[in-house]
């Protein structure tokens, strides 16, 4: 059981080191203001009606709109909030954030299109803004390290001559982490 346990957790840690370092560094680098990117584009849109608070209808004109340019919707949430006596809708993505603000009349609204960088590809899709196969993939990533915590742990207190260190160590990490959230 012990040598199982052992191949399993290699072969999990070897499987998800990819997407662990892809956290590990954009969020490294978030924590200290490395957020990646964005090239930004306006647009003026002519709008039938005003913005109303109908998320459907504001993406349904953010979609016509990206698709004259050959553009694909933000693959994250849409939020809409007021603005006024009109409202905007924000639309997140891995690639692309866009916003629906009210334009200068009425019947107009500007669509701002923020293009990803590199970088900001990366910390957008660790801040859960891509599609469903990469929250998908995020959420096999969360069980997968839990397994890899939990396994390394097991093996660890089976080990006489780790039991001892792994008990003092958890219990370091423990204090360590009440401490510094007490703190923050």
């Amino acid at each position: 059981m012990h040598r199982l346990l052992v191949r399993w957790h290699m072969l999990v840690a070897a499987f998800l080191f990819p997407a662990i370092l892809l956290y590990l560094l954009t969020g490294a680098l978030y924590t200290w203001g490395a957020k990646g990117d964005y090239v930004t584009s306006d647009h003026v849109v002519t709008l039938s009606a005003p913005l109303t608070d109908d998320k459907a209808a504001l993406q349904a004109i953010v979609v016509r709109e990206l698709a004259k340019q050959d553009v694909a919707p933000p693959t994250g949430g849409a939020t809409v909030k007021p603005v006024g006596d009109s409202f905007q809708l924000d639309w997140t993505g891995s690639r692309r954030d866009v916003t629906l603000e009210p334009g200068e009349t009425t019947t107009t609204a500007k669509l701002i299109v923020k293009e990803t960088n590199w970088h900001r590809f990366f910390v957008q899709l660790h801040k859960a803004k891509g599609g469903t196969p990469f929250k998908i993939y995020a959420a096999i990533l969360a069980l997968g390290l839990f397994f890899l915590v939990t396994s390394g742990l097991i093996v660890a207190l089976k080990v006489p001559n780790m039991r001892r260190g792994a008990m003092v160590a958890s219990a370091v990490g423990l204090a360590a982490f009440a401490g510094i959230a007490a703190v923050s």
